[in-house]
Formats: C-alpha cells, sequence, structure tokens
C-alpha cells in the first residue's frame, strides 16, 4: 500500500508570534511546541514535505541591515532569505531529529535552500509594491532610496516603507530531488519564506532577484510537484469563517473546491490574511490534491482525525 503524502505550511508567526522579542530561544521553544503536533503525521507513516513563512525572521534580518549600514555593507534581501531559510530550517531539522531520537524512529530529516524560478518580465519586478522592514519619514525614505537604491512608497499618511517585487513562482528548482527524497521517506524542509526569487539570464546562469516570493504560492506548487494527496495550512485561527468577525460570523468545517471558490468570489476572505491561503488550496485542489486542511498548530491530531480544522476537498 502506498504511503500518503502531505505537505505542511507553518507560519513564521508560529515559530516566532508578534507579541514577542523572538530571540533564538524563544524560537527554538516555539519550534518544539510546533513539531509536537507534526509527529502525529510521523505516526501515522506519511511521506512529509514541510515549508515555512519566514516574515518575522526576515524582518530581523533587515533591521540588523539597517542598524549596521554604515558599518558592514547590507546584504541583498534574496541573500537574507537564504540566511533564514537556513536558520530556520536548522531549527525545524535539529527539532525534528531529537523528536524522532525519543520515539526511536530512524527517519532523516533535511533542509533545502530552495530557489524558485520567476519570469524576468513579471510585472512586479517593473511595479514592486509588497512592503517589507521599517517605517521611515519621508526625508529617511528619500536618503536611503538614494543611496541603495530602494523602490520606496508611503504605506500609510507619513508612514514611508521599502517595497520589493512579489513576482510569482513558476517552479521550484532542485524539485525532482525533492520529491524523490520524500518519496524515499525522507522528511524535507523546502521552500522556506516561499522560496529565493531566481531567474536564468541569457547565458543561463541563474541570477537571485531582491524580492519575496508568496509562500501560500509555494506551497502550492511545491504539493503539486511532490504530488502530495494532502496539503495542511497551519495559521493562526482553527478554521475558516463566513463572515468572520462579525455577528452572523460562520464557522465553515468541511466544503467543496467550488463552494469556496463561490465565497472567494464574493469575497469572504480578507485579501491580506485568509485569501492566499484559499487561493493557494484552491490550486492545489485543482493540481493531483484530494484534500486541504486549514487549522492552528494545536488542533493538528484532531484535524488528523477529522474531529477540527476546515477540510476542503473536491
Amino acid at each position: 500500500m502506498n504511503k500518503k503524502t502531505v505537505i505542511i505550511a507553518l507560519g513564521g508567526n508560529a515559530l516566532s508570534p508578534k507579541d514577542e522579542a523572538g530571540t533564538i530561544e524563544q524560537q527554538f521553544e516555539h519550534t518544539r511546541n510546533s513539531l509536537t503536533s507534526v509527529m502525529h503525521f510521523i505516526r501515522k507513516n506519511y511521506n512529509i514535505c514541510i515549508t515555512h513563512g519566514n516574515g518575522p525572521q526576515v524582518g530581523a534580518e533587515l533591521s540588523r541591515n539597517e542598524i549596521a549600514m554604515n558599518i558592514i555593507p547590507p546584504l541583498p534581501l534574496n541573500v537574507l532569505v537564504a540566511n533564514t531559510q537556513g536558520a530556520i530550517g536548522y531549527m525545524i531539522q535539529q527539532s525534528l531529529q531529537n523528536a524522532l531520537y525519543h520515539e526511536d524512529s530512524q527517519r532523516e530529516v533535511v533542509t533545502f535552500i530552495s530557489q524558485m524560478k520567476v519570469d524576468n518580465d513579471d510585472i512586479s519586478l517593473k511595479k514592486p509594491s509588497k512592503f517589507i522592514g521599517k517605517i521611515y519619514s519621508e526625508k529617511e525614505a528619500f536618503e536611503l532610496s538614494k543611496k541603495y537604491n530602494w523602490d520606496i512608497l508611503e504605506q500609510e499618511k507619513n508612514q514611508w516603507r521599502r517595497v520589493v517585487p512579489s513576482p510569482n513562482p513558476l517552479y521550484i528548482f532542485n524539485g525532482k530531488s525533492i520529491k524523490h527524497l520524500v518519496d524515499f521517506g525522507t522528511i524535507v524542509i523546502a521552500g522556506g519564506g516561499g522560496g529565493i526569487p531566481s531567474y536564468n539570464k541569457k547565458n543561463g546562469n541563474l541570477k537571485g532577484i531582491d524580492g519575496v516570493v508568496d509562500k501560500d504560492k509555494t506551497s502550492a506548487l511545491l504539493g503539486r510537484i511532490i504530488r502530495a494527496n494532502e496539503y495542511f495550512i497551519i495559521t493562526d485561527v482553527d478554521n475558516i469563517y463566513l463572515n468572520y468577525k462579525q455577528d452572523n460570523q460562520e464557522k465553515i468545517k468541511s466544503a467543496t473546491a467550488k463552494q469556496v471558490e463561490e465565497w472567494l468570489k464574493l469575497g469572504h476572505f480578507g485579501i491580506g490574511s485568509m485569501e492566499p491561503k484559499i487561493k493557494s488550496a484552491l490550486y492545489f485542489l485543482k493540481h493531483h490534491g484530494s484534500k486541504v486542511v486549514i487549522t492552528s498548530i494545536e488542533k493538528i491530531e484532531d484535524a488528523l482525525n477529522n474531529k477540527a480544522g476546515t477540510h476542503i476537498t473536491n
């Protein structure tokens, strides 16, 4: 009997909550707690690929860049994404290895520093709109823009921030190797932070882009590449809702992709919060996937037993 394959998408805030300083000790603690729930997949003998966000972590890296910019040349954003992939991958990998050891499991864990192929003519490269980093005054923002060739925009009145492209991922480099390892039973951590956006120059060489790939799009694409059966989106709510935070709020326990698509068209999912996850879920179900579960880290075990979360099928 063939094993089921699952792709698990962990949010960056699961490892570094917004209301904490985000020390390494705190991040390790949250990583260990998060992976206690991931062990339920291992006990059910799933083949596993894990993706993760990196918003808080890359934000911290940008702050370090800015604090030290007059002492050490700042690192480009594509390198910072690679750095956070390595650091978060290390925390997840070590925490999982320790948990596996205590359960006498021989399964291994590997981390891929993942590059995502993007189109060099992607419209977002010509019109960056993804806000990142600190808030500046107009004067500070224009000085930094001139010094480091940044694109800047006013996010809110008198609040200026750097903006970067957010190109669509076309495919993940080394996808065949990731699938091979997952099929073999190795637990693979890949596509962290959406992956490092890269493109092929005219001579065929790869080059990184200073941008941010949407992690939800990457997770769904990676799920397609490894031909995952199931896709678990781990977020800060237990379920998806219609009329969220309104008097007539309605919890959705199960739905078809067609129903969810209709709700999406009606604007039930916030543009900056749940909408990207819903689009990611629909893409996955359109390409080989059989089920998507959206839930919180605390509800994973119940969700695996169909007792919690929102379950979306074709």
